[in-house]
């Protein structure tokens, strides 16, 4: 891996917007690069929110969603994923409509949303369930439902192994299952991370960052030999995490109010820059234009976006 100069340090605010709807807590993000499209989830809304990144504004909403918690754009399908925890399904939008198309239920709590698009299915993270349940992209039906063992944190897929990993926060453990099979492969431990829940892959470099809930630990993971070759301390209580492949940014939000960005500097993160905000708990990141997305439940009264710029060296 190349080491290069380290950036220059720090965030700059660019845009801030008030959104719609009332208050309260958000949860994932999913962009759409095909749409240039993002999409935010307004959790206690009960709704999806959706931002044209390049016109810099709402564009719409996606309603009746209870307890919005992940959500993935699966463009090939002019479809969107969103977890609707609060009704114990996943509900199918159509991304030229904005309108629910289908619904899956029977799910405890859906959280993180996979699409492995060489076997067109999507694979949800069923967080009290401890699963992850398996849904058939062309039918739109549950095709099977996979024992994780314990409670299940994000899930994401690796097109360079071909497998689904799925974080399973009450074993410290992450799971690699063959999404072609449908089932579990391999397991691997997670020493010195306490409840593993979002984590995002760098596929170029063979890497995944892990964020631990429960000792607010940043982990780098190995994807070739899985083993454990960085260690940062980070905020409380950290959540979503966005990775910038160009750049080779991190980007780490807590529940405790603060996003950290970091710099990969060959498998060694070094810190650049950190933001404190109210209920700061998730990011997404822009790869084309690098710019970072924060909403924010409550400022002043109101939802509101907030947009950085990180400075390029």
């Amino acid at each position: 891996m190349p080491v290069q100069p380290q950036p220059s340090p720090g965030l700059t605010l660019v845009a801030e917007m008030v959104l719609p709807g009332p208050a309260n807590r958000f949860d994932y993000q999913s962009i759409d690069s095909t749409t240039r499209r993002l999409y935010m989830n307004h959790m206690n809304a009960g709704r999806t929110i959706v931002f044209d990144l390049d016109a810099g504004q709402v564009v719409g909403e996606i309603k009746d969603v209870p307890r919005a918690t992940g959500v993935s754009a699966v463009p090939e399908h002019h479809a969107v994923y969103i977890s609707a925890a609060g009704a114990h399904e996943v509900a199918i939008a159509d991304d030229r409509t904005l309108t629910i198309s289908s619904r899956v239920g029977g799910i405890r709590f859906p959280d993180g949303i996979a699409y492995a698009l060489e076997v067109d299915k999507v694979f949800v993270s069923d967080e009290s369930g401890g699963a992850d349940v398996v849904i058939d992209a062309k039918t739109r039906l549950k095709r099977s439902t996979i024992d994780l063992g314990g409670e299940a944190g994000n899930t994401h897929y690796d097109a360079v192994s071909h497998c689904i990993m799925v974080a399973v926060q009450t074993r410290n453990q992450m799971v690699a299952i063959d999404p072609a099979m449908e089932r579990i492969v391999a397991r691997y431990n997670l020493p010195g991370c306490d409840q593993p829940h979002g984590f995002t892959i760098d596929e170029q470099d063979r890497l995944a960052f892990v964020s631990c809930e429960g000792n607010a630990a940043l982990l780098v993971l190995d994807l070739r030999t899985m083993i454990i070759v960085d260690r940062k301390k980070v905020a409380d209580d950290p959540d979503v995490l966005a990775w910038d492949p160009a750049w080779r940014r991190l980007y780490v939000a807590a529940e405790s109010g603060v996003l950290s960005a970091w710099w990969l500097n060959g498998a060694t993160l070094r810190p650049i820059g950190e933001i404190r905000a109210p209920h700061a708990h998730t990011v997404a990141v822009d790869p084309m234009t690098h710019r970072v997305y924060l909403p924010l439940e409550n400022l002043r009264g109101k939802p509101v976006l907030r947009i950085y710029a990180p400075l390029a060296r």
